[in-house]
């Protein structure tokens, strides 16, 4: 017989009865949706939340509170007293306004992490994104002629002293600037390139699935490791759009390698009349090297060496938002902003308000290493790091007790979202280590379960929190006291 509650004897069918009494009597203890409303604390939280809100969670957990009855015989947690119930539906109605994309530590050693949003923005780029959010600003107006004006006005003028190019467009990604230029330019035409520069970036998202996209074909020249000057020449047609170059900093080829600079392709390509377009993704503006950094193309090198279009992006090594930008010739560039494409992948105001602060910062290159938060973070002195690295130590050592090893130890950062994949930069991080089986990894939960949780990385063991890639120490000891 197929029921909730089989009966073979008297003593069965007694004790059956006695069941259904204490679950009819948990049942009627079941506080009505009406009843919660019409509270003191109930009156609070409508006037805090909301009527429809409030009424939903009670909806919710009185849901729950039958299941409960109805699959284990008693009350949840939070119907044993009143004031729990009240404080559940109030954490239920706070969760419903807690944001996903939450702030976390960056205690991986990626500076520049993707995954975790890439650069931070500096003050004064904050500073300017709130203005644009809180106030209406002239972001197609000319406070000069009382007119329209284009919206990346005056970020072209700014890139235009900066580099030396004519004029900018800005999108909303580099992808997008690479996808505007291939279909303004190369639809229904081909597009030169070299086998070796045929890049996926993050996400599987690959150069020729970009060509396709735009309209155009792709005709790969040269070798993986090795491309000469004449395999481009013997490529040119009369269809020929463009030749293009895609800066590899996601990954390096070694050893036995040949490859064409921009500066070989633009005389090239002036013997043919075609323009040389540049994708150099991670777009430095400065010589990292001066900051004893790894050496990066600048967009002011292949601006010189002739290129008619360069794209990059605004928030790896520029330091700035996310964006797509593109620098060259003006005429080029016209082009881009009159293509219907250039709307569908136009920035807003915060960004492009956020990007112009950030190039402002370039104006006065010596004081970038201390306003450019990218670049103080990847520029930070050890012995800095060391006497943070102390002080986490012990923060730690506080709340964790003898279960845990704790050791400073020297590190190895990096810049991130694919800048300079194999350079090292010299770190400090504080290591923590168990003999006790599961503990580590209980550990790492009890990181992310703060409220705001600590994202680091596991090595040879340990748990690394690395300190090149962290934001504010002060914030996070503040935290840690959560722990």
């Amino acid at each position: 017989m197929n029921t909730e509650f089989s009966v073979e004897n008297e003593y069965d069918l007694a004790n059956l009865i006695y069941k259904i009494g204490i679950r009819m009597s948990l049942y009627q203890s079941l506080p009505s949706v009406d009843k919660i409303l019409k509270t003191a604390d109930g009156v609070t939280l409508i006037t805090e939340f909301g009527h429809s809100a409030v009424v939903n969670i009670c909806r919710q957990l009185i849901e729950q509170g039958r299941e409960s009855i109805k699959n284990e015989n008693k009350l949840p947690h939070f119907f044993t007293d009143f004031k729990y119930t009240i404080e559940t539906i109030r954490n239920k109605l706070q969760q419903q306004q807690q944001v996903n994309i939450q702030s976390v530590y960056n205690l991986t050693g990626t500076v520049l992490h993707t995954n975790l949003g890439r650069a931070l923005w500096s003050e004064v780029a904050q500073q300017a994104a709130l203005t644009a959010m809180q106030q209406n600003v002239a972001l197609e107006y000319d406070l000069d002629t009382g007119k329209r004006s284009h919206r990346d006005h005056y970020i072209s003028e700014l890139l235009g002293q900066l580099t030396g190019a004519e004029a900018a467009c800005v999108v909303n990604n580099n992808a997008a600037a690479v996808l505007l230029m291939l279909a303004t330019f190369a639809q229904g035409k081909e597009v030169i390139i070299s086998r070796g520069e045929l890049i996926e970036i993050g996400g599987a998202f690959r150069i020729p699935d970009i060509m396709q996209q735009a309209g155009c074909k792709l005709v790969e020249v040269g070798t993986t490791n090795r491309t000469h000057l004449s395999d481009y020449r013997n490529a040119i047609n009369e269809n020929t759009a463009f030749l293009m170059k895609v800066h590899s900093s996601n990954y390096q080829i070694c050893g036995f390698t040949k490859s064409v600079s921009e500066q070989e392709l633009v005389k090239l390509a002036n013997e043919f009349n075609l323009p040389v377009i540049t994708d150099l993704g991670s777009g430095a503006l400065v010589d990292l090297s001066q900051y004893g950094l790894p050496s990066e193309p600048t967009v002011q090198e292949k601006w010189a060496q002739g290129v008619d279009l360069i794209s990059f992006s605004g928030d790896k090594l520029l330091g700035g938002p996310q964006a797509g930008i593109i620098v060259g010739k003006k005429a080029w560039i016209d082009r881009l902003q009159s293509h219907p494409l250039k709307r569908a992948l136009r920035c807003d105001k915060v960004i492009l308000a956020g990007l112009e602060a950030t190039l402002r910062l370039y104006l006065q290159p010596e004081k970038l290493s201390e306003k450019l938060t990218a670049l103080y973070l990847l520029t930070q002195p050890v012995n800095e790091l060391l006497a943070k690295a102390e002080q986490l130590k012990t923060a730690l050592q506080e709340k964790l007790g003898t279960d845990y090893l704790l050791q400073i130890e020297d590190s190895s950062a990096q810049i991130g979202s694919g800048s300079q994949p194999l350079a090292i930069i010299p770190s400090v991080a504080v290591t923590i280590s168990t003999e006790i089986p599961g503990k580590l990894t209980a550990l790492l939960q009890r990181f992310k379960r703060l409220p705001q949780p600590i994202i680091c990385r596991v090595e040879k063991e340990k748990i690394w929190l690395d300190l090149r890639s962290l934001a504010s120490l002060a914030l996070l000891l503040e935290t840690v006291k959560q722990l």
